[in-house]
């Protein structure tokens, strides 16, 4: 059995339509999906807990996961909840994941703020020791491709798939993807990539 722990947005919580969507796709692909609520969102607050808090309450989910999910299990999210999950990855010790995840997924890295190009969020992403997996729309304002493709070719256990079209939340306009099979091929490249490695 393999399973990833999927952490929420900064927006919204693991009810999120998104959430939701992407969770039942990957279980109907192989993949066991755990989720869960940073603690501001299980206090009904719409402004994200300061990162201590948050790396704690990831780091707790970790320890009750790993105790009982047989096979390999995977650390990830989407745009926040990922980049949390790769700064615990980053951390050794009683400050990291422990042990280690076999791989972490990220659904729209935020590599920085949109239109702010030099507040960048990748300083942590070297010290990571496991496989890496980004899966980036084209349109992502957290990104650009080149920016990503960049960050990748300088983490030698990084793979990009660059999603044509997608923006943060990897959905291309309607008008080109009336059916939303974008992200339905993320979520196809995420339960391969994370099968190959488990």
């Amino acid at each position: 059995m393999t399973t990833l722990v999927l952490a929420h947005g900064a927006g919204a919580g693991s009810s999120h339509p998104w959430m939701t969507r992407v969770a039942a796709g990957l279980e109907a692909r192989g993949i066991q999906v755990v989720t869960f609520d940073f603690p501001y969102i299980r206090a009904g607050k719409s402004v994200p807990d300061r990162a201590p808090v948050l790396e704690a309450a990831w780091r707790d989910v970790w320890k009750g996961v790993i105790e009982r999910a047989p096979g390999a299990v995977f650390a990830g999210g989407k745009s926040m909840g990922g980049r949390l999950a790769s700064i615990v990855a980053s951390k050794l010790g009683s400050d990291g994941f422990e042990p280690p995840p076999a791989g972490l997924v990220f659904f729209g890295y935020p590599l920085h703020p949109p239109a702010k190009p030099q507040q960048r969020r990748d300083a942590h992403l070297p010290h990571i020791r496991v496989p890496m997996l980004f899966l980036h729309g084209t349109r992502d304002g957290f990104g650009t491709p080149d920016e990503m493709e960049d960050l990748v070719d300088r983490l030698p256990n990084a793979t990009l798939r660059l999603c044509d079209q997608g923006d943060h939340s990897l959905i291309a306009p309607k008008k080109i993807d009336p059916k939303g099979e974008l992200l339905e091929d993320a979520m196809d490249f995420a339960a391969s990539w994370m099968s190959a490695r488990a």
